[in-house]
């Protein structure tokens, strides 16, 4: 029996991934530049486009010539003179839209780089969270209330 081309796969399906991060073990290194270095050449190697266009797009971004021998350079671990500058970084990530990049160093700190339609179901998450808070606390007085002789409201 063939499966109606129509019907959706319900095993099939996969949630959406709301953090985007490079495999740990492609940018693990002793040192914050080395990692760095390992996370733009990751990004630049699976970009969709080729660097000549990244570089491209980076000059026009920051409104100065980019080319591909600097994004090499950044991409280096052996060339420690030539670290990104955080402008440079951003246009990287414009121009790449991989926001692997921006999350390579949000890790750094213990935060999280998500697309900005997902902060109402965020936010939804906090206030329910504060709801249970509140109810387990109005539970719990409740009960002192009921010991003590008082009433409840």
């Amino acid at each position: 029996m063939k499966p109606e081309p129509r019907q959706l796969d319900l095993l099939g399906w996969t949630p959406p991934q709301p953090v985007a991060r490079f495999d740990t073990r492609s940018v693990r290194a002793r040192t914050l530049q080395a990692r760095m270095c390992q996370a733009i050449s990751a990004a630049l190697r699976e970009a969709s486009v080729p660097r000549q266009v990244i570089a491209e797009r980076m000059s026009e971004y920051l409104g100065q010539t980019i080319g591909v021998n600097m994004l090499n350079a950044y991409a280096s671990q052996a060339r420690e003179d030539h670290v990104i500058s955080l402008p440079r970084f951003l246009a990287l990530v414009h121009a790449t839209g991989d926001r692997r990049l921006m999350q390579a160093a949000a890790d750094l700190f213990g935060w999280a780089v998500i697309e900005s339609r997902y902060l109402p179901m965020i936010e939804l998450a906090a206030v329910s969270e504060q709801q249970r808070a509140l109810a387990r606390r109005a539970r719990v007085l409740s009960l002192q209330a009921r010991r003590e002789g008082g009433r409840a409201c």
